[in-house]
């Protein structure tokens, strides 16, 4: 019996901190969830936003055609990059560092060329997919640093909710298999616990891969007393990365004179890679001090589909950049067991291993951990149904809840689709225009905010709804009428990243237009019997409902 009480005790503790937990930080966190689950597809969303890359079809004869453009355009620069073309990118991405240039990213200058002619697209100013992936772990408008801390304590915070969720619900897994619709509260609770076990180890990995991800930041006291203060030493090391001479570049010749002399021809040197390597996939190109005697070409594999390698730690064949014999093969090296728990943890939350089926399935886990967060939030305003009826009214915390609630899930969804939108609606020359489009962004979140403040709340719910879903699905009919490439276009050329992000919108759109229907039905009282309307929770409810 003693036991018995102490186990209630136990659970009834972690359900108010389960509750206060997943309230206080619910907002920001269905946020992050939100953004990082679009995230997956960040370099498809990236092609989207620049339609003037839709026409570049890959074809054989990329990496030549790059490198010989490269050569009139930086026909200085200390070193050229090239990221060639791949499922997930269909344009030939090139960047060089101009003769003279300052260090840091500020000197490095960048282009984009067509796969199939190797010439130079001019591609409007957007941030593309990084700001909301940047914004899943930064947040913005506020230092880096502060940002990182934020989402770092809310990730720890979700951390305890799905802990605590667990212990709090004794017969959750139970639960899993049973919902009873139109039940009101109990039908609420059932979505929030079939949504949380449906993906419950992807929602403990991602978080816990999350803050290892912060944990330089968070807990940097082991590295820096390790590593001497010296934080690069061990961000090179993590990440498989020497921390010697730059990438591919001869130590012995590094302060002798360079004089002219031309690149060896790069289709040979690919078969001699492919030859020393059968089945390597070059994913970039890298060559240090170009057209002189002291040039190096470094190649890269095009990432990895193992889970314990780092993004530095795949195949890296570096040949002479005049005679095109190869100097120096670094083959995959098996991580420790402390870099491979890492590398997996981390790999899961990037997705980068991720073939397209397997991102799909990632982007849907995400897609229902955003569902858990918002069924979360809408079920505390549910519970309190009792107490408003008692009241006659409802309080003015509650009502902030209600309008947090709409504005941070249906708001979030408006906001994103606006982003969308502004990219191909805002003029190409406008200044400064990447920032326009995030302003965008923020002022019809803003704009959902006070919506959902002046509306009822049952019809802010429907009409935001609504709206992103009406925004979401007219995405790629946007995309032809402004210069992109269609669906009917996009799929028998076996473009992924722009049909990857049309197929994810209309995903969208699909989601968005189900949970619009069944509030237009409940606002209508077809979805709800009469006898059964006392049951269906009040802030959801038409005014007669509640009556």
């Amino acid at each position: 019996m003693r036991a018995d009480g102490k186990a209630e005790g136990l659970r009834q503790s972690m359900s108010w901190l389960h509750t206060w937990s997943g309230l206080l930080l619910g907002w920001l966190l269905y946020a992050v969830f939100f953004t990082g689950t679009l995230s997956y597809f960040v370099d498809e969303i990236d092609d989207w936003m620049r339609p003037e890359l839709h026409a570049s079809v890959p074809q054989a004869g990329a990496a030549e055609k790059a490198l010989s453009t490269l050569q009139t355009l930086a026909p200085g620069a200390s070193n050229w990059s090239v990221q060639l073309p791949s499922a997930r990118q269909t344009a030939v991405e090139v960047s060089w560092r101009p003769e003279g240039a300052p260090p840091g990213r500020e000197g490095i200058r960048r282009a984009h060329l067509d796969a199939g002619t190797g010439e130079v697209l001019p591609v409007r100013e957007t941030r593309g997919g990084s700001f909301l992936y940047r914004f899943h772990f930064e947040l913005y408008a506020m230092p880096r640093i502060w940002g990182r801390w934020i989402v770092g304590i809310a990730t720890m915070v979700m951390l305890v909710a799905i802990i605590s969720g667990v212990i709090t619900h004794k017969k959750i897994f139970t639960d899993f298999f049973t919902f009873r619709p139109r039940k009101g509260q109990r039908s609420w609770l059932d979505a929030h616990n079939a949504t949380a076990v449906l993906a419950l180890p992807f929602h403990i990995v991602i978080t816990f891969s999350g803050l290892l991800l912060l944990m330089t930041m968070l807990m940097p006291w082991g590295a820096q007393a390790v590593y001497d203060g010296q934080p690069q030493r061990f961000n090179a090391e993590r990440r498989g990365m020497p921390m010697g001479a730059p990438n591919g570049e001869r130590g012995e010749g590094r302060q002798a004179r360079s004089t002219p002399a031309p690149l060896a021809p790069i289709a040979p040197i690919l078969a001699a890679a492919q030859a020393e390597y059968p089945g390597l996939v070059v994913g970039s190109i890298s060559v240090q001090h170009p057209q002189t005697d002291r040039a190096t070409v470094e190649l890269r594999a095009q990432g990895s589909d193992s889970l314990l390698l780092n993004r530095g730690m795949g195949q890296r064949l570096v040949f002479d950049g005049v005679t095109g014999a190869m100097t120096a093969g670094q083959p995959v090296r098996p991580p420790s067991a402390v870099s491979a728990v890492m590398n997996s943890m981390v790999s899961v939350h990037l997705g980068r291993f991720a073939d397209p089926a397997v991102r799909w399935l990632l982007f849907l886990s995400g897609v229902v951990g955003t569902a858990m967060a918002a069924t979360g939030l809408v079920l505390w305003v549910v519970k309190r149904q009792p107490e408003r009826r008692k009241l006659g009214f409802t309080p003015r915390g509650h009502r902030l809840v209600e309008v947090l609630n709409v504005a941070a899930v249906a708001g979030l969804s408006v906001a994103v689709a606006t982003y969308f939108w502004a990219n191909r609606c805002v003029p190409v020359d406008v200044l400064e225009r990447s920032s326009v489009e995030i302003r965008c962004f923020f002022i019809a979140w803003a704009a959902s905010l006070l919506h959902a403040a002046v509306r009822p709340h049952a019809r802010a719910w429907l009409e935001q709804m609504l709206l992103a879903a009406i925004g979401f699905a007219l995405l790629p009919l946007l995309n032809t009428w402004t210069g992109g490439a269609g669906l009917w276009h996009t799929l028998p050329q076996g473009q992924w990243s722009i049909a990857g992000f049309d197929l994810m919108m209309l995903a969208l759109a699909a989601l968005h237009a189900v949970v619009a229907r069944r509030l237009w039905l409940r606002l209508q009282g077809t979805a709800v019997p009469q006898r059964a309307a006392r049951s269906v929770a009040p802030g959801l409810a038409t005014p007669e409902q509640q009556a």
